[in-house]
C-alpha cells in the first residue's frame, strides 16, 4: 500500500491555512469601484460621478454626426449618473467627436463592399466648474465592423451602420466612464 508522506500532507494543509488567514485578513480592504458608500467617508463614486455636467456635443444639425451625437450623449448621461438624473455638477465634460467609415472587404463583382469599419474619435476635457481648471484631458476612439449584405436588402446597409454607430458610441462612453472614475478615485 502506498501511504502519503506524513511531512508533505503536514506543509500543504500549512501553507492552505495560510492563504485562508491572508484571505481573511485583507478581506475587509476591498472596497468595489461603483458601491453604494465608500470605505474612507468620501462621497460615492456613483455620487461624484452624477455631478458631472455633459455638455451637448457640437456637430452640424441634420448629419448622420448629430445623431451619433446625440446618442452619446445620452449613454454619458446615462453611464454617469444611472438614469436617476444629475445633482449640482461640480466638473463640466466637453466633447469634440469626429466620426469616419472605411470599406474591408469589397467583392469583386460588384465592387459593393462587403464589411465596413466605422470609426468614432473623441477628444474630451473635464473642468472644475469651482476653479475654471481643466483636471482631465484626453483622447479616446472606438472601431467597429459590420457587414453589408447584398444588394437586395436596400436597407440593411444603412442599419448596419446605425447599429455599429450606436456600439461605437457605448464603447467610448464607457471609456469616458472608466476615466472618470479612475481619476475621481485615484486622483489621477
Amino acid at each position: 500500500m502506498w501511504w502519503p508522506d506524513r511531512r508533505k500532507v503536514v506543509l500543504g494543509v500549512l501553507r492552505v491555512s495560510a492563504v485562508m488567514l491572508a484571505a481573511g485578513v485583507t478581506a475587509g480592504c476591498f472596497q468595489p469601484l461603483y458601491g453604494d458608500r465608500s470605505a474612507d467617508g468620501r462621497p460615492a463614486l456613483r455620487d461624484v460621478l452624477s455631478a458631472v455636467r455633459v455638455n451637448p456635443i457640437d456637430t452640424p444639425n441634420g448629419t448622420p454626426e448629430a445623431r451619433l451625437a446625440v446618442e452619446l450623449r445620452n449613454q454619458l448621461l446615462f453611464d454617469l449618473t444611472g438614469g436617476s438624473g444629475t445633482s449640482s455638477p461640480t466638473h463640466e465634460l466637453v466633447i469634440r467627436m469626429t466620426s469616419n467609415r472605411s470599406s474591408v472587404i469589397v467583392d469583386l463583382t460588384s465592387q459593393r463592399p462587403d464589411v465596413e469599419n466605422f470609426g468614432v474619435d473623441l477628444n474630451y476635457a473635464v473642468r472644475e466648474l469651482a476653479t475654471g481648471k481643466v483636471v482631465i484631458q484626453s483622447t479616446t476612439f472606438a472601431r467597429v465592423s459590420y457587414d453589408t449584405p447584398g444588394s437586395e436588402q436596400r436597407f440593411a446597409r444603412l442599419r448596419g451602420l446605425r447599429d455599429a454607430e450606436n456600439r461605437a458610441a457605448k464603447v467610448v462612453a464607457d471609456h469616458i466612464r472608466n476615466r472618470l472614475a479612475s481619476y475621481f478615485i485615484a486622483g489621477t
